[in-house]
């Protein structure tokens, strides 16, 4: 009866997000199916962001559900469903990756062990106050610089992604670049006129 007594609903909820996480991050790495793995990738992530939650951090919480399951493993579905013929591929060897696979997994699960054994984890309470506004004016005020490059080196890099991905896209059409000077060729008008002046001096 004393041990129910110390066992509160929070602990239990962790149990049970935690046993979630776990059974669904093993059926990510040892299901031969992509899309059941996919699937359990979503049980994973949810149960991380229960966590988040239990532990006070909201704001990471629900930019897990948002970014995560929301964006990242919709877009993984969205993958792995318009691809054809993508679980029709059969690995010839599955032994090569479990030889080396399984003692890592052991030595990783010994680490581990040994640390939840010896480290002395502070038992704290989660803050009550949402941690959102803390969070926006920190960003707004003591890091708005970083957080303005950031965004800065964002733009830059999508804008670099679209102009290789369109100049890509050129290539494989049979078009000339933006820039032919670049590549180390002559723009049409340019070699037309070099041909039409070398061709009126040898007359």
């Amino acid at each position: 009866m004393s041990f129910w007594s110390h066992i509160s609903a929070t602990t239990i909820v962790f149990y049970l997000l935690a046993g979630l996480a776990v059974f669904s991050a093993l059926g990510v790495a040892l299901s031969k199916n992509i899309l059941h793995s996919a699937f359990s990738l979503l049980g994973t992530l949810a149960g991380v962001a229960g966590l988040y939650f239990t532990l006070g951090a909201d704001f990471v919480g629900v930019v897990q559900l948002l970014v995560y399951v929301g964006g990242i493993l919709v877009l993984i579905l969205f993958a792995v469903l318009l691809t054809r013929e993508i679980t029709d591929i059969k690995i010839s060897n599955l032994s090569v990756s479990l030889l080396g696979g399984v003692p890592a997994a052991l030595l990783t699960f010994a680490l581990v062990l040994q640390v939840l054994l010896r480290a002395p984890f502070p038992r704290t309470i989660p803050a009550v106050a949402p941690t959102v506004h803390r969070l926006g004016d920190a960003l707004l005020r003591e890091y708005l610089l970083p957080f303005e490059i950031a965004s800065v080196v964002l733009l830059m890099a999508l804008v670099g992604a679209m102009v290789i991905a369109r100049r890509a896209v050129k290539e494989e059409a049979g078009e000339q670049p933006d820039n032919p000077e670049a590549f180390g060729q002559e723009p049409s008008g340019a070699g037309a006129k070099r041909g039409g002046a070398s061709a009126g001096g040898a007359a």
